[in-house]
């Protein structure tokens, strides 16, 4: 499984192919619930089915792909029941990383999320989309490196961290990115004043809104497409 931290430079041919289909699934160029053939992958990548094979793995662990037997492999279900346990779980451990960055986040880190942040909004500005890479460009992903917490890091980043980013890319609604990003800033300055207790609250307020805005997407899309079912049916 690739390093979840972003100091590694080195990359195995798996690991390239893994990071390909891990968007094309985030994307939904992927479509959730389609069937994965390992054979067209590795074709298409021009790969051996080695690599392939454990990219799949990966993303198995990661929950972008899930295998039932009799069925085989299938790109993960968007669904509102996981929609929330996710967004539960992660609310109460992102509040933790703030409490504990605000302790924790050095100078350097500091600079680097408020310089995001800056980029971000300019070209939100500009009309550009939000951003939804991961890495360092993405903010709560700094937070929770500035953490300093491992076990926290493995579990948000190395465990929920993809799939997280898979309902937020896909349900994203178009006026959220304007009030994510203001809701941003204001965590970042109760963690540059080190207010762990403050920073938490609003993390957790943050999360929840996105958490209400992703599941009127999801229902709206999942109304969408069982009307387009039931049209296809009628013909």
């Amino acid at each position: 499984m690739p390093s979840p931290w972003p100091e590694k430079t080195s990359t195995t041919l798996a690991d390239q192919v893994l990071v390909q289909i891990q968007t094309s699934i985030i994307k939904g160029e992927l479509p959730a619930g389609s069937k994965i053939n390992e054979q067209a992958l590795a074709e298409k990548y021009g790969i051996s089915r080695g690599p392939t094979r454990e990219a799949l793995q990966t993303l198995e662990r990661q929950r972008l792909v899930v295998r039932a037997p009799h069925i085989g492999a299938r790109v993960a279900q968007l669904t509102v029941s996981e929609l929330n346990d996710l967004y539960q779980l992660r609310s109460v451990l992102e509040g933790m990383a703030c409490e504990l960055a605000a302790s924790r986040i050095t100078p350097e880190q500091l600079a680097k999320l408020d310089s995001l942040l800056a980029i971000q909004e300019a070209a939100l500005a500009q009309g550009d989309s939000y951003f939804q890479e991961q890495g360092d460009v993405d903010f709560h992903y700094q937070i929770i490196q500035a953490s300093g917490n491992k076990h926290l890091q493995e579990t948000l980043i190395g465990g929920l961290y993809h799939l997280l980013r898979m309902y937020r890319y896909q349900c994203t609604t178009q006026h959220r990115p304007v009030k994510a990003i203001a809701e941003h800033r204001r965590i970042a300055a109760a963690i540059a004043e080190g207010d762990g207790e403050l920073a938490s609250l609003l993390m957790r307020r943050h999360i929840e809104q996105g958490r209400k805005n992703t599941e009127l997407r999801l229902l709206e899309l999942q109304a969408n497409a069982a009307a387009k079912e039931t049209l296809a049916h009628c013909r």
